[in-house]
């Protein structure tokens, strides 16, 4: 018998078939172009964070992932990685894969890839995000109404 969870299923993954909810996203993509490093202040901490999209894919498609801080430098244009439990999210409406706290990549010494389809980028797709409910300007909500209980009137 296997000690190996179902949930940690090494199954690979083509890139023409993630969607805005993909988790536990095992693929093997080659990098294609990256772009200019920005500066990003956390909002939880106001560290100053380094980000960079790095477009990437297979023969099937691509789709931008995005590097953190000293995941920049480990990853060069034309380098092939094998990415193990990562995930997709949806940056300002368009699809972003991403290695996070749980997942991670291997650089590849050979690259299975032969040739990235650009034209099918999954980047590009506009998706609607659910909006979160916050209290406008000035607005308070009472504990009931957090919860979505109407607050009694009496």
């Amino acid at each position: 018998m296997s000690d190996e969870k179902p949930s940690e299923s090494k199954e690979q993954v083509k890139i023409e078939k993630l969607t805005p909810s993909s988790r536990e996203v095992n693929t093997v993509v080659k990098v294609v172009s990256k772009s200019e490093i920005r500066n990003v202040t956390s909002a939880r901490d106001y560290t100053t964070r380094r980000v960079q999209d790095a477009l990437c894919g297979d023969e099937t498609g691509c789709v931008y992932l995005t590097l953190w801080d000293e995941n920049i430098d480990k990853v060069n244009d034309e380098a092939t990685l094998q990415i193990t439990n990562g995930y997709v999210n949806l940056f300002r409406g368009n699809m972003r894969l991403n290695i996070g706290r749980y997942g991670s990549f291997e650089i590849l010494e050979e690259s299975p890839i032969t040739k990235v389809n650009t034209e099918n980028n999954l980047s590009d797709k506009r998706y609607e995000q659910e909006r979160r409910d916050r209290p406008r300007s000035g607005e308070r909500r009472g504990y009931g109404e957090r919860r979505g209980y109407q607050r009694r009137r009496y």
